[in-house]
C-alpha cells in the first residue's frame, strides 16, 4: 500500500508540472507561454525620440518579459531599412514615420508600428540660427538654406505647417540634408542659414554654440503630430507575436515612466545620446505615447498626403501591430 501511495503520489506530482506547477510549488511558464525568440536586435538612433527603449533596458522590463534586447547604432533610422527588410535586424527604434510610410505605401517594405514613440511637444524641435545671424523672425527665412536630417521628412512636413502658421511660404526656402550630429559644424561654418533640429541636439547647439531659436518646431500647429516610433515587418510579428507583444509591453511600461519621471529619461541620455548630465537636465521632452492608437496615428499620413508625399490615403489600422488574444 506504501508503495502504491508513493506512486500516485509522483503521478500527481508530474500531472501538476505538466499543467502549471512543479513539485516544490513555485511556479514556471511553460515552453509556450514566452516569447519565441528570446534575443531581438533592436536599431536605434542617438534621440531623445527612443528614450523608452534605453529606459526599458535600464528598468529591467525586456528581462522582465523574457527578452535580450542588442542595441545597434545608427544614426539615420533609412539606414536600417535594409537591414530590417532582410532580417538583421527586428525592429527599428526612433524610426521616423514619413520614411517607413512612405516605404510601405510604395510596397517596398511590408511595415508594421510595434509601439509609439515620440509626438510634438513645444520646443521638442526647433529651427536655430547663429547669435549674430541677420535673421531675427520667420519672414526672414524666405530665400534662406535650412538644415533638416533627411529630405522630403518628419521634419519639412512639420515644419511647413510651422511656416504656414507664421504667413510664410514653405516653397521660399531651401532645405539642405544634413546629419543630425553635423549640424553644428555646418550651422558654424555658414554652409546652412538655419538648422531644424530635434533634441538632444537642440539645446546641445544652443549651450555650446550660443544658438539662437526663430521657431518652435515643435509648438503649433503640429503638437501632438506623430513623429517616431519602433517600427518591424509584417513577416517578423507574425512569425513571432509573442516576442513583438513582449516587447510592446515593455516598451509602452517604460513610456509610462518617461511621462511620469522626467528623471529615468535624463539617467539614460548621456548613455546612447552623447550628451553630458547638464543638457539632459535642460533639453525639451517629446510626448512620449504610452499606447498605440491607429485614431491618434492617422494625423501624419493625412498630412503627408496633403503635402504630396503620398499618393493615396494610407489607413493606419492596417499598420500598426495589434497583440494576439491570449
Amino acid at each position: 500500500m506504501r508503495q502504491r501511495r508513493s506512486l500516485l503520489a509522483l503521478l500527481s506530482c508530474l500531472l501538476s508540472v505538466a499543467v502549471v506547477t512543479a513539485c516544490g510549488g513555485s511556479k514556471t511558464a511553460s515552453s509556450g507561454d514566452g516569447p519565441e525568440k528570446k534575443t531581438i536586435t533592436v536599431a536605434s538612433l542617438p534621440l531623445v525620440d527612443a528614450a523608452g527603449l534605453h529606459v526599458a533596458v535600464k528598468q529591467k522590463f525586456f528581462e522582465a518579459e523574457g527578452l535580450h534586447v542588442q542595441i545597434k547604432p545608427v544614426a539615420q533610422s533609412i539606414q536600417a531599412l535594409p537591414a530590417l527588410k532582410n532580417g538583421q535586424v527586428d525592429v527599428i527604434a526612433g524610426a521616423n514615420y514619413v520614411t517607413f510610410l512612405q516605404a510601405y505605401a510604395q510596397g517596398a517594405l511590408k511595415l508594421r508600428i510595434v509601439a509609439d514613440g515620440a509626438s510634438e511637444a513645444p520646443r521638442f524641435m526647433a529651427l536655430l540660427v547663429m547669435p549674430n545671424s541677420p535673421i531675427k523672425q520667420p519672414q526672414d527665412l524666405v530665400g534662406k538654406t535650412i538644415a533638416v536630417n533627411i529630405l522630403n521628412n518628419i521634419q519639412t512636413v512639420t515644419f511647413n505647417e510651422v511656416l504656414k502658421a507664421n504667413n510664410v511660404d514653405p516653397t521660399k526656402v531651401k532645405y539642405r540634408a544634413v546629419p543630425f550630429p553635423q549640424m553644428g559644424a555646418a550651422l558654424q561654418k555658414g554652409e546652412v542659414d538655419a538648422v531644424h533640429t530635434g533634441e538632444p541636439f537642440g539645446s546641445d547647439f544652443q549651450r555650446k554654440l550660443g544658438a539662437r531659436m526663430v521657431l518652435d518646431g515643435g509648438g503649433a500647429p503640429v503638437t501632438e503630430l506623430p513623429v517616431s516610433g519602433y517600427v518591424s515587418t509584417q513577416d517578423f510579428v507574425q512569425k513571432y507575436p509573442k516576442t513583438a507583444a513582449a516587447f510592446q509591453r515593455a516598451v509602452q511600461k517604460a513610456q509610462q515612466l518617461a511621462t511620469s519621471d522626467r528623471k529615468k529619461v535624463e539617467e539614460v541620455l548621456p548613455s546612447y545620446a552623447h550628451v553630458d548630465a547638464q543638457t539632459a537636465a535642460v533639453l525639451s521632452l517629446p510626448n512620449f505615447p504610452t499606447s498605440l492608437n491607429a485614431t491618434r496615428l492617422q494625423r501624419l499620413p493625412d498630412l503627408m498626403l496633403k503635402d504630396g508625399l503620398l499618393k493615396s490615403r494610407l489607413d493606419m489600422k492596417n499598420v500598426i501591430f495589434i497583440p494576439p488574444a491570449k
